[in-house]
């Protein structure tokens, strides 16, 4: 029989949360820069330069690499033999680790967890409760995984209950295109087939635990149908041309991960879970010799990369600014924001189209303003914001035609694609919508000078800021014609794979 300290196990988790905040696993940062190298989408190949920046420079500053520290979930086999010491509960130990990780002084994670999700959506302030899986098997140990699952990948989520004869493939397939770029790409798939509608689910978010090896797998060759199926999608949905950040490319996926069950003759359950370009994961086991030591990776293990200079970007005065400036602006242009920039995510927009629906003045006047959708961590130090990556802007489109008809708001700045409603507002009120990288807020973050809440200041990072930006890169993904880079370039790349002009991975 093995005892196993509380403070161990709480300890343990606080320490595996933090330090999967700020260190990516090495084989993804490895699988990106492969990407990276072989690139030749010029937009894409700067997405991905932003992403390895913002991971060295997160592994250096120990800072998180996305603002979205995410909701967090935890696979724990605990091993029969094993006693915990005192009377706490498992489920309360971990919570209370998680507690712990979230609330920590030199690097304070962003809480994103809400209780009442259908009515006060209240949040609980240290990101708990997790969610909990366990599993109880043979053995003197507790094997603990632990993954930070951010909200725009986990909102992309899919599943179906396909008939026995329906092709996984062409239902995959089917899926990616809908899924837009709110899941950040270049990323991992991972998907469960068989047993139940939540097994389904469960094995999807499982299989995403596993280390980036397509590229063992296609050497050693395919034993497993559900190896054939990681081989033949990786390939296939590359060759859709959708690429980094939804930009157009070579790379949309990095790996693919199957994990199927035993299920029903009538049934054949199928869901589909991405995982973003901030992978948060890693595991500990703990044998009652003391808490899990967690090895930093070696910082001269991260590529050398330089983003290409800014000299052909365009650049943009907030301060100065009207809307006859930004009639120049053209989708997939390289512009750097400079001046003052409002933020305004979810609750600061339906907090203002009610007040513009009951004739109320807005607390803040948007005449020839832009904003930026984001939700930041609390800084530390001499930082005046921390991260402060983009949130995906499609969750603003319902808001987006008030917004630019009733308060003056001429551009936007966001994750991800707009929607039709939103890009017909952006076109008929000449406006624009720029598009910065997910998975780069630490690197965002630096250009952010200054920052001060100026409304709904108890709305918490939801509150309305205004930042004080140098040099904030950003691409036109919409402009005043209400062209989308998100349509045009894998449009664009789609073609050029089909035609032969350009060649992705390959495994045949």
């Amino acid at each position: 029989m093995t005892t196993i300290a509380t403070e161990d196990l709480i300890s343990s988790v606080e320490d595996a949360l933090q330090y999967i905040s700020y260190y990516h696993p090495m084989d993804f940062i490895q699988a990106v820069d492969a990407a990276y190298q072989r690139e030749e989408a010029p937009a894409a190949k700067d997405a991905m330069a932003q992403i390895l920046i913002n991971s060295r420079m997160c592994a250096e500053g120990r800072r998180p690499i996305c603002q979205d520290t995410g909701i967090i979930t935890v696979f724990a086999k605990v091993g029969m033999g094993v006693n915990f010491e005192g009377d706490m509960g498992l489920t309360d130990m971990i919570n209370e680790g998680v507690r712990r990780a979230y609330l920590n002084t030199e690097n304070p994670l962003r809480a994103s967890v809400l209780a009442d999700p259908d009515g006060a959506r209240k949040n609980t302030n240290d990101n708990t409760p997790a969610v909990i899986h366990y599993d109880v098997v043979p053995g003197n140990t507790i094997e603990i995984h632990v993954a930070a699952k951010g909200g725009g990948s986990e909102a992309k989520s899919k599943f179906a209950m396909l008939n026995p004869s329906d092709s996984v493939v062409d239902w995959v397939l089917e899926q990616i295109p809908k899924m837009g770029a709110g899941w950040c790409p270049p990323g991992m798939l991972g998907i469960g087939i068989g047993g139940t509608a939540e097994k389904a689910m469960l094995l999807a978010k499982e299989a995403l635990l596993g280390h980036v090896d397509i590229q063992e797998l296609a050497e050693r060759g395919a034993q497993t149908r559900a190896e054939e199926l990681r081989l033949e999608l990786f390939e296939k949905i590359n060759k859709l041309g959708i690429g980094a950040q939804g930009l157009g490319g070579l790379t949309t996926v990095l790996d693919i991960k199957v994990l199927d069950a035993p299920t029903h003759a009538a049934n054949k359950p199928i869901a589909l879970i991405p995982n973003c370009a901030a992978t948060r994961h890693t595991h500990f086991v703990l044998d009652g010799s003391g808490p899990a030591v967690l090895t930093p990776p070696n910082l001269s293990d991260w590529p050398e990369v330089a983003r290409v200079s800014g000299d052909e970007a365009i650049r943009l005065d907030l301060n100065n600014i009207n809307k006859d400036d930004i009639q120049s602006l053209k989708s997939g242009d390289t512009v750097l924001l400079s001046g003052k920039l409002l933020t305004g995510r979810d609750a600061a927009h339906k907090r203002m189209t009610d007040m513009i629906a009951a004739g109320e003045t807005l607390p803040v006047d948007f005449t020839n303003r832009f904003i930026y959708y984001v939700g930041p961590v609390n800084p530390v130090r001499e930082e005046a914001v921390g991260p402060a990556g983009p949130t995906t802007a499609t969750r603003m489109d319902k808001f987006t035609r008030t917004m630019l008809e009733t308060t003056g708001l001429i551009g936007m700045v966001g994750k991800a694609e707009r929607g039709p409603e939103a890009r017909d507002a952006i076109r008929d009120n000449k406006a624009v919508y720029l598009m910065a990288v997910g998975g780069a807020a630490y690197l965002v973050s630096k250009a952010i000078k200054n920052a001060k809440v100026v409304a709904f200041e108890e709305l918490g990072m939801e509150a309305i800021y205004e930042f004080d930006v140098v040099d904030m890169p950003v691409t036109v993904a919409v402009d005043s014609s209400g062209d989308s880079v998100h349509v045009s370039g894998p449009q664009l790349w789609k073609g050029k794979i089909a035609s032969g002009e350009v060649k992705v991975i390959s495994f045949k």
